[in-house]
């Protein structure tokens, strides 16, 4: 036999253990998985037994239960935290933007500038400390400081959120040209982000540029069927043109997205206001102001319809709310002046009427109307007065653009010229034919006036506003490491108006 010495068992070699993880970390990977699954109960439970093991001074413990604290909507508590975090790791950037970011959404901007400055001392190739920082000068209005900061963030990564925050601040300081350039190349860097193909097609309609309008709604429809801001605008452009019907059938669609949209029922009351179905309408529309009870372009058209089924103590009712709404808008006064007209209160309708004479300098019904309230008075120099003004704002749209006068305007004109014994003065020789677009509110015995009615394109400021609501995460790199959630983008709230110069400019079509 063979004998093996003892000796030689015992130089196999050993076994040796795995380390041990620190205390302060071994429960990391328990706490980020659960975060990540959103699994906010069962992360809160192993953040708890990891924060009393380590006598609270575990940072990534402390940084996702402040992450947690803020998607709750307890926003002060998770600030707290997140300055815990930054006391623990003063160098770390990730913390530093995590403060500021929370000091943001408390409405603290200069305090939060002043942490994204310091992180940006320890970073200055942080595209999103930059995109944020312009989002904070934008809320202090400072846009020029804005603007410089998102132009940096755009030249280290180019980000379609920083094209659209660009773009909006264009929009604020009204400015709709340099708006659209800054879109333009948003799309030519995302071209299948049908949020920024619908804003620039609403900002083409704007302006009255149909083609390239439906260009973008169409490919915003191309890469998303269902988007329903395109639809809605694609519907009110049929709309404006009056097919109502067209324009009705993209509605069921937005409808089945969107079923408690103000501005969708709004249009819709409007497409049947122009079938002439007057109940529909006026149901459509007070449901939109029920869901809205502070737009005046509704409370506007209702009192529009009203006028029309010479309701004139409803339309009253309605206007005078739309004027406590829009002070300053002429039409508004106008429509008010016919309903207390037909209600017999001459005074108060004169006064209206000057008011609207006051504030709207180029529409020539205005002074029409207040002519002929004038003439029925009894007061001919002042309603002379009125017709002449008339002329020159008559003759003005004339020499400036090539616009068509309705036929009804145009010969209660002559009628009033002729009274007033001024018909070798008359501007108008001949009735021209009714644009097939318009409505008019005229009654049966006194022109009440031509008013387009406010449907439109009512969705406009809804989109914009909604266009610049678009959120995209920063791009993450693709490592295996155990990372902390990233701190996102400043964003601005959904309900923030696009352009302040937007109530009337954009609804209106003149005739």
């Amino acid at each position: 036999r063979t004998q093996f010495p003892a000796a030689a068992e015992s130089q196999k070699p050993s076994k040796k253990k795995a380390p041990e993880c620190p205390i302060l970390e071994k429960l990391n990977w328990l706490i980020h998985l659960h975060y990540i699954r959103k699994d906010y109960e069962a992360c809160k439970a192993v953040i708890k037994e990891q924060l009393r093991e380590t006598q609270g001074l575990c940072e990534y413990a402390i940084y996702v239960q402040a992450l947690i604290l803020r998607l709750e909507g307890n926003i002060q508590e998770s600030l707290e935290l997140f300055q815990t975090c930054a006391i623990l790791s003063p160098q770390s950037v990730d913390n530093l933007k995590q403060v500021a970011r929370s000091l943001f959404l408390l409405g603290k901007h200069k305090a939060a500038i002043e942490v994204y400055n310091e992180a940006a001392r320890l970073n200055r190739k942080d595209w999103e400390i930059c995109h944020n920082l312009g989002v904070c000068y934008m809320y202090l209005k400072q846009f020029h400081k804005a603007q410089d900061q998102l132009h940096s963030a755009l030249q280290l990564n180019r980000q379609d959120l920083t094209y659209i925050m660009l773009g909006k601040i264009h929009l604020l300081e009204g400015d709709v040209d340099k708006a659209i350039e800054i879109y333009k190349k948003a799309v030519e860097f995302s071209p299948e982000n049908t949020e920024l193909h619908t804003t620039l097609g609403l900002l083409y309609l704007q302006l009255g540029v149909y083609q390239k309008a439906f260009e973008h709604l169409g490919n915003a429809l191309t890469y998303d069927p269902t988007n329903y801001k395109a639809i809605l605008a694609a519907g009110s452009m049929m709309q404006t043109h009056g097919d109502f019907d067209v324009a009705l059938t993209k509605y069921r669609v937005v409808a089945c997205a969107v079923p408690e949209s103000p501005p969708l029922w709004n249009n819709i009351g409007m497409c049947f206001f122009g079938k002439k179905k007057y109940v529909a309408a006026i149901s459509c529309l007070k449901r939109a102001n029920y869901l809205a009870p502070f737009d005046w372009k509704i409370l506007y058209n209702l009192g529009l319809v009203h006028l029309t089924m010479q309701q004139y103590a409803s339309a009253f009712h309605f206007l005078s709310a739309a004027v406590n709404f829009q002070p300053k808008m002429g039409e508004l006064y106008m429509l008010l002046a016919v309903a207390l007209t037909n209600l017999e209160d001459t005074e108060n309708a004169k006064k209206a009427y000057a008011e609207a004479a006051r504030l709207d300098k180029c529409n020539p019904l205005v002074n029409l109307n207040y002519a002929v309230l004038l003439y029925n008075q009894g007061e001919k120099r002042a309603a002379l007065a009125q017709y002449q003004e008339m002329e020159k704002k008559v003759t003005f749209l004339r020499d400036s653009s090539s616009l068509e006068f309705d036929s009804e305007m145009v010969e209660m004109a002559q009628k009033l010229g002729a009274a007033l014994q001024v018909a070798e003065a008359l501007v108008w020789t001949k009735p021209v034919k009714d644009p097939k677009a318009k409505h008019r509110t005229t009654s049966a015995s006194k022109p009440a006036g031509l008013q387009q009615p406010l449907g439109s394109n009512q969705a406009l400021g809804q989109a914009m506003s909604s266009a610049a609501s678009y959120r995209k995460l920063p791009a993450g790199g693709g490592t295996t490491q155990l990372t902390k959630p990233p701190s996102l983008p400043l964003e601005p709230e959904p309900t923030e108006e696009a352009s302040p110069a937007e109530a009337s400019e954009q609804i209106r079509e003149q005739w």
